[in-house]
């Protein structure tokens, strides 16, 4: 009985050893046919990390072949449907370089953009990522100008563009909110000189006349009054800006109070 159960177990370890191996001696294999037609068939019933595997170890046979640049833009793509996106970015900013007139150029060149828009952080974190994201998309669209992907492309620039200009407004604010106010106007009038069109416009005018007006409220007396004329040019720009904004009475209510006072 002993020796059968010994027996069994050497047969399902031969199999399970031989199903092992066959992956692995068809990765390490020159047979190129073989591959080739291993590698779709992995990626059609969407295994795709071993698809990629087999992609990427076949690209060593078929370069420079007729098969270079399919081999080369499935590997890529083996990898996005993997969510290995850091790879397939590099896969296909590579393919792009290689191939830029292949039929998969344009494709492989969105999906790059998808790569990199997929690796941006929020708006609090490093905005490096964005920055790259942002070139990429600006020359895709540039060298597919009739590309059926514009509108997603419009949506992840706005996205983009938004955590930028809110990273820049956040930023400045947090002055404001540490209570240093002298640091928080010229931290917000920087926003709007860096960009003037920045989304966040509204609430930057509205905080550079808070900043304004919380600074020289805290002064001494015999400064008060000039830095209050500071606060009225604030409010100024801000009430000429967004006469209606529902920011409006907090400040309207400020400069009442002030202009009672002097």
């Amino acid at each position: 009985m002993k020796q059968r159960l010994l027996l069994a177990a050497a047969v399902l370890l031969a199999v399970f050893g031989a199903c092992k191996s066959q992956y692995e001696l068809l990765l390490e294999s020159n047979d190129s046919e073989a591959k080739y037609k291993a590698a779709f068939e992995y990626f059609s019933e969407g295994k795709y990390s071993k698809a990629a595997q087999l992609f990427e170890t076949l690209s060593v046979i078929t370069n420079g072949t007729s098969r270079d640049d399919t081999v080369q833009y499935y590997w890529g793509l083996s990898n996005y449907r993997a969510k290995d996106y850091y790879t397939a970015e590099t896969n296909f900013e590579q393919f792009i370089n290689n191939y830029p007139r292949s039929s998969f150029a344009e494709s492989a060149a969105f999906l790059r953009l998808d790569c990199l828009y997929r690796s941006t952080y929020r708006y609090e974190l490093d905005q490096t990522p964005t920055y790259k994201c942002i070139t990429a998309i600006s020359e895709y669209l540039m060298n597919y100008p009739d590309t059926e992907y514009r509108s997603v492309c419009d949506r992840m620039l706005d996205d983009l563009n938004d955590r930028l200009d809110r990273k820049a407004y956040e930023s400045a604010y947090l002055y404001y909110k540490m209570e240093d106010y002298l640091a928080a106007r010229v931290a917000l009038r920087n926003v709007l000189k860096d960009n003037a069109e920045n989304r966040y416009r509204e609430e930057v005018l509205f905080y550079t006349a808070m900043a304004s007006y919380k600074y020289a409220d805290l002064s001494t007396p015999a400064k008060q009054k000039e830095r209050f004329l500071v606060f009225y040019d604030d409010y100024y720009n801000f009430i000429g800006e967004y006469p209606e904004s529902k920011l409006r009475p907090e400040v309207d209510r400020l400069y009442k109070k002030v202009k009672e006072k002097y």
